[in-house]
């Protein structure tokens, strides 16, 4: 079997050849009909190839350019999900540009190392409260706490990160209807919970919703429909806030990180054997007969080989999720991904779109017929 670099470069020089080939082809002859339509010299196909990989590059590989930043002073936000991994790491940074730093920690009431660590920095501004997303008593409490500190201090809640999250694997007849509840329950309704509770804060203050979905909020992938699914309503709930919220001047952004499965250590071997252990006790009998013993273990090792694949440095996700609370005109999306990830999330949306679109040529052709039901709006 191939390993996973090997097969990343397969891909991405499979991809370029085909860009190559579509693009050399089929854009001058558009571009030329074009051309001609406005009485213009034809343009060549070098010229076209060049033109478009020098927009790829730059839209890939161009450093942001600054849009200005926001005060700091005054200013506090609450992080959920800082035990470990992306909150952990995002509360200390925040911390050191100034903000003052609501770090929601599940674990602080039973002596989490992350809690602890993030107290024993002995700073006033940075306040670590026991948060459990799922739990609306301690939601409704870490607000209340959060109201009393900014009285204190005369700051305003500038921004929420709904950053708290679990993930799961399992096809889809090995998946139990409770673990599709618990991961939807943590990474959607907690996220719906949190920012209700503080919107009103937020939105005296015209400040910002920053939620971390994923790159699995816009394509799906073998064995990971609970946490796509969770994944693709945040991305769904961000869009509507925002309309909402606009009238307001309060920004939602959306945060989609790649793989940093080695950064955060949100699935290791542990994890996989435990999980799949679950997995195959509890499936129904007629289902491991129908999919046997050694196609599960294929997935498994299939999974067991993700446990060391990834990026190793989260530094992208937390520039991304600073710039969106910090920058006067945050991006709508975030996208802080390997650049293979990203060709696939955006040649996922295009088959998408052709196929919406394919459909609604279909269906459009089929209401003109007489007699033909109406199709509802799409």
């Amino acid at each position: 079997m191939a390993s996973l670099p090997a097969l990343r470069a397969v891909l991405l020089v499979a991809f370029s050849v085909f860009l190559t080939v579509v693009l050399g082809f089929g854009l001058p002859a558009l571009l030329n009909a074009f051309m001609r339509m406005l009485g213009l010299p034809e343009t060549s196909v070098t010229e076209c190839i060049v033109a478009l990989y020098a927009f790829f590059v730059l839209y890939v590989a161009t450093p942001r350019i600054p849009r200005g930043l926001v005060e700091v002073k005054g200013k506090a936000v609450l992080i959920t999900g800082c035990d470990t991994g992306f909150g952990y790491a995002l509360a200390k940074h925040l911390h050191k540009l100034g903000f003052t730093v609501f770090a929601g920690c599940l674990l602080k009431d039973k002596g989490g190392d992350g809690a602890k660590e993030l107290e024993e920095l002995h700073s006033d501004r940075m306040k670590v409260v026991q948060l459990d997303v799922c739990n609306e008593e301690q939601v409704n409490k870490a607000v209340e706490h959060i109201k009393e500190s900014l009285g204190e201090s005369e700051a305003v809640l500038w921004a929420v990160v709904n950053n708290a999250g679990v993930s799961t694997f399992g096809e889809v007849e090995f998946t139990s209807m409770d673990t599709y509840k618990h991961v939807s329950e943590v990474n959607l309704w907690g996220t719906i919970r949190v920012t209700k509770a503080v919107l009103p804060l937020i939105r005296r203050a015209k400040g910002r919703v920053v939620n971390v979905a994923s790159m699995y909020g816009r394509m799906g992938n073998i064995m990971r429909s609970p946490y796509c699914i969770s994944k693709y309503a945040v991305e769904a709930f961000s869009d509507c806030l925002r309309y909402e919220m606009k009238a307001w001047g309060v920004k939602v952004s959306v945060i989609e990180p790649g793989n940093f499965i080695v950064a955060t250590g949100i699935l290791t071997r542990d994890i996989v054997a435990t999980t799949a252990n679950k997995l195959w006790t509890e499936a129904p009998s007629e289902v491991k007969e129908d999919y046997g013993k050694t196609h599960f273990e294929q997935n498994m090792a299939l999974m067991r080989s993700y446990c060391s694949s990834g990026q190793k440095d989260s530094v992208s996700v937390l520039d991304d999720i600073t710039d969106a609370i910090m920058s006067k005109r945050p991006h709508t999306r975030y996208s802080p991904m390997e650049p293979h990830w990203w060709i696939r999330m955006q040649w996922h949306e295009d088959q998408s779109w052709l196929r919406r679109r394919l459909l609604l040529l279909f269906y459009g052709r089929q209401r003109k017929k007489p007699g033909s039901a109406t199709v509802g709006p799409w």
